[in-house]
């Protein structure tokens, strides 16, 4: 009795690449650009707050451009809106560039909290309410 043998597989042919001549592009469209004619960037933390000014997004936006707008309606902190939307803080830096140079958001600088309230004021509301 022989031992079976090993069959050779065939590799799998290689797809036929396009031909310049027949009127297609071999990259039809850039999904995105990375930056403006200028190559600026809006000054963004993580931290800065972002607030949308229109309702619904133009029927021009890109999907994120309309994701991030929806999520705006309320203000949220950049990192909260590169969390949820899943994508990188500089990808997010591009798309609110975007976003303000037309006007659709606004940033805004964080809330920041006094890390302790005056002593005084504490004792002056305390005494308040014993008077009462």
């Amino acid at each position: 009795m022989t031992p079976p043998q090993r069959q050779r597989r065939d590799l799998a042919p290689e797809p036929p690449k396009p031909h310049e001549g027949d009127g297609k592009p071999g990259n039809p469209e850039r999904m995105y650009v990375v930056a403006g004619p200028d190559g600026e960037r809006a000054e963004l933390d993580l931290v800065t707050l972002i607030v949308a000014r229109a309702t619904d997004p133009p029927p021009s936006a890109s999907p994120e451009q309309a994701a991030l707008l929806r999520l705006c309606a309320a203000p949220l902190s950049v990192a909260e809106l590169s969390a949820y939307l899943h994508l990188p803080f500089s990808a997010m830096g591009v798309l609110l560039t975007e976003l303000l140079t037309a006007e659709l958001v606004q940033a805004r600088a964080p809330i920041v909290r006094k890390a302790r309230t005056d002593r005084s004021l504490l004792e002056a509301v305390m005494n308040g309410l014993q008077r009462l």
